[in-house]
């Protein structure tokens, strides 16, 4: 086996998950996932699909009709995309990795912002690329970009810059001038750029729709690659899909990716998509308004505990804090589980410069779980 996978670690979420393996009384938070299911509309969508006996191999750039889809659903929140610059991929994480896989050869230079799921760090890695990580810093209990930090990472020698922004874990979130920047350093440099705008729906900045994009800046021939998921926003991470949004000369290219990955995303998974594209406004304005009241719910209380400092996060579906005289987070977070029965994400699984903080996903239906969760932290504060 390649040393590259050799040397990849494994998720300390999962590790964590696992210690609370066959315990029902686990108030879990370490995914980053709603508890809420799929809407009826949209699973029906997929049920009728495969009545209809649509379970043959569809065309691997995804359904004309889904392309469209996202295509009309991109251009009612960013400038217009054309359907020449969509790829559907069998997830949001497949997405990233197809797009690391377009770009990136072995010994290319690779820079990373982070805190940043694992994943976006281990993908270039698989590729046999140079990895470099420009950390955001805390201040207080919020996380800010050195964008002149970043620049200077970023130079002639850098094949891709990966950027999430909104940020899982942090909930950090880019500015319009902080994208223009960015990009415009890149076009000097000639770096590309993977932007993992998932949560960009997921944003609570009043009279907004959703979280600043690289699509508002960026033309479309620009070394620009925008990765994005049904999961967050449509409650559907089981589904597994996801697309990209793509320079016009690299969709093709993109397709034939697909073939030697996946060959395809499953046509009724697609039919649902469909539905919940021209649906949306039933789905996702709901489940950020949901999402913001568990915010706004856990982080004040979270805030009054001793020991924790947090900040609301703008966008995501995540509290991100600090536990003052705790600096193992997988530590804490496997005693947690036993000795409180609350399930967290440990900070150093999102980064070294994490270690010490705590993922916590909000997204829960019912938000007195939330409060039941602080209660535990707080009893095992007090007897620690």
């Amino acid at each position: 086996m390649r040393q590259a996978i050799q040397n990849l670690e494994e998720s300390r979420i999962r590790e964590v998950a696992n210690a609370g393996l066959g315990r029902s009384d686990v108030l879990a938070f370490w995914f980053g996932e709603s508890d809420e299911v799929t809407p009826e509309f949209i699973r029906e969508a997929a049920i009728e699909s495969l009545r209809q006996g649509e379970t043959f191999y569809a065309h691997n750039l995804g359904l004309a009709e889904l392309r469209e889809a996202v295509a009309g659903y991109t251009g009612t929140l960013h400038p217009r995309v054309g359907t020449d610059r969509i790829a559907i991929t069998s997830s949001g994480v497949s997405a990233l990795m197809l797009a690391v896989q377009a770009v990136v050869d072995a010994g290319d230079q690779v820079v990373v912002v982070t805190p940043v799921w694992p994943n976006l760090v281990a993908q270039p890695k698989i590729m046999g690329a140079d990895v470099r990580r420009v950390s955001l810093r805390p201040q207080g209990g919020a996380w800010t970009l050195d964008l002149q930090a970043l620049l200077e990472a970023v130079t002639p020698a850098t094949r891709l810059l990966v950027v999430n922004a909104p940020n899982n874990p942090t909930g950090w979130t880019l500015s319009r001038d902080e994208q223009q920047a960015i990009l415009d350093h890149c076009r000097r440099t000639g770096t590309w750029i993977l932007a993992d705008e998932v949560y960009e729906r997921l944003y609570y900045e009043a009279g907004t729709r959703c979280a600043p994009s690289f699509l508002d800046v960026a033309a479309p021939e620009d070394r620009l690659i925008v990765a994005h998921s049904f999961s967050k926003s449509f409650l559907m991470t089981g589904w597994r899909l996801g697309w990209l949004v793509l320079p016009p000369d690299l969709t093709h290219h993109m397709g034939k990716l697909l073939e030697f990955n996946t060959s395809c995303a499953s046509t009724f998974t697609q039919r649902a998509a469909v539905v919940a594209l021209q649906r949306a406004d039933e789905v996702t304005p709901r489940v950020v308004t949901h999402l913001k009241t568990c915010r706004d719910t856990l982080v004040p209380m979270l805030q009054g505990l001793p020991r924790v400092l947090v900040e609301p996060a703008k966008g995501g579906m995540y509290a991100f804090f600090r536990l003052d005289g705790f600096d193992d987070s997988l530590d804490v977070a496997k005693r947690l589980v036993i000795e409180a029965g609350l399930g967290l994400a440990p900070g150093n699984a999102f980064s070294p410069e994490a270690q010490g903080w705590l993922r916590w996903c909000f997204a829960s239906k019912d938000v007195s779980r939330l409060e039941q969760g602080v209660e535990r932290l707080r009893g095992w504060l007090a007897r620690n």
